[in-house]
């Protein structure tokens, strides 16, 4: 259980993590906060592990940021201080300065000012795919536009809120952030082939907004994105951190079961390593 275990023994579990081709590992801390790996990258999307807003999460990180030993690639969806987290980037500034930052334009100041020097960052353009060498295997990413609930673009054209796709180790990952169903997404991600697809399910409606809680798709929503995009495996996210915005993944699981008996799903337990394996693992 993820309370028997000491911070070095996280680390030592995701730097160990060895898995052939065509599988790849997701280690779930909460809201949209996951650790991907392939063969030997490590790569933390929207790492939210610190001290902030401590009194309104319903429960802690499995870590702290000063535990952190080896991180890649910090990839940030945007600016939400559950998304971007000042706290958590500020420490990874000072301890993994190899750390390669890919984050929309308008995050770009708000990373300088956490410490992190301008060389490692990267803007993400929907659109643009980046090759990334990390020495043991080679990334492919490419940003997709999100609507937080709606598309929006900074002054400059470019997107404020970001998804990605990665194509590492045989696998393709979609870690859709904070996002409705806008035109053209479900069609955007059948074109990549998504083995695995993490989407938010937390929903939104007019009195979250009145307290200024931007929403995403809901859990129906998900589901038939899913079926609509022709992702293998979904994952839900964004349902557990905070009592006002929260949901229940089991509606999702039972709409799910209810529609589509079919579809390959899973539902992470709190902090667990999930290790997806394609169909085309394992063939000769």
């Amino acid at each position: 259980m993820a309370e028997s275990r000491n911070q070095e023994q996280w680390m030592s579990e995701i730097q160990r993590t060895r898995l052939p081709q065509g599988t790849a590992a997701v280690w779930f801390l909460g809201q949209e906060s996951v650790v991907i790996k392939g063969q030997a990258t490590i790569i933390y999307v929207d790492p939210f592990i610190s001290e902030t807003l401590a009194d309104a999460r319903s429960f802690p990180p499995p870590f702290s940021p000063e535990a952190i030993t080896a991180i890649d690639i910090c990839l940030i969806t945007h600016e939400h201080i559950d998304h971007l987290d000042p706290g958590t980037i500020r420490v990874l500034a000072q301890t993994q300065p190899q750390t390669r930052y890919i984050a929309p334009a308008c995050c770009r100041q708000l990373l300088i000012d956490c410490g992190v020097a301008t060389d490692q960052i990267t803007d993400a353009r929907a659109g643009d795919w980046l090759d990334i060498g990390t020495g043991e295997e080679s990334i492919r990413l490419l940003p997709i536009s999100a609507a937080h609930e709606e598309l929006d673009q900074d002054e400059q054209g470019f997107d404020r809120y970001v998804g990605y796709i990665l194509q590492l180790n045989g696998v393709t990952i979609y870690h859709a952030g904070d996002t409705v169903i806008y035109p053209g997404l479900a069609e955007t991600l059948r074109e990549q082939s998504i083995d695995l697809g993490l989407l938010p399910i937390n929903g939104g409606n007019y009195y979250r907004r009145s307290q200024h809680i931007v929403g995403n798709m809901d859990y129906r929503e998900a589901v038939e994105l899913t079926l609509a995009a022709g992702i293998e495996t979904v994952v839900p996210l964004h349902y557990d951190m905070f009592d006002g915005n929260s949901e229940k993944p089991g509606d999702f699981v039972q709409y799910l079961y209810e529609q589509y008996p079919e579809q390959r799903s899973h539902v992470m337990a709190r902090f667990e390593r999930y290790v997806y394996v394609s169909d085309k693992a394992f063939l000769e």
